[in-house]
């Protein structure tokens, strides 16, 4: 059966800060099902989900950060024990109830010169 693990540690501690947040855990569900927590001061903590084609970011405070990554983290694994690979029912249900953003640093996040 398989189960969540966390794999924070495969990490350096250098890897786990990324553009002024700070990589707290990032846990995997049968190796195909990930979700991560990021804090940064003065701002929201952001979740990172992915799964299969489905991917983004939910913005909590910190105080109801992990409350709303474990609830996250039980509907994921649900759809996937049930499908194996994302609905675009799922999608459009989890992205409406999370208020999921697309994040802009995996598009955006390089320096132009390096074309030149």
């Amino acid at each position: 059966m398989a189960e969540w693990k966390n794999v924070t540690d495969t990490f350096s501690e250098e890897q786990r800060y990324y553009n002024g947040k700070y990589l707290e855990i990032d846990e995997v569900y049968n190796d195909e099902v990930e979700v991560s927590v990021f804090s940064a001061d003065d701002e929201p903590y952001e979740i990172y989900f992915n799964y299969d084609i489905f991917y983004g970011i939910v913005y909590a405070e910190k105080e109801k950060v992990y409350e709303i990554r474990d609830e996250m983290k039980r509907e994921l694994q649900s759809e996937y024990d049930r499908n194996k690979k994302v609905t675009d029912e799922f999608i459009r249900k989890f992205t409406e109830k999370y208020d999921v953003c697309m994040p802009n640093d995996i598009y955006f996040n390089f320096d132009i010169t390096d074309f030149f």
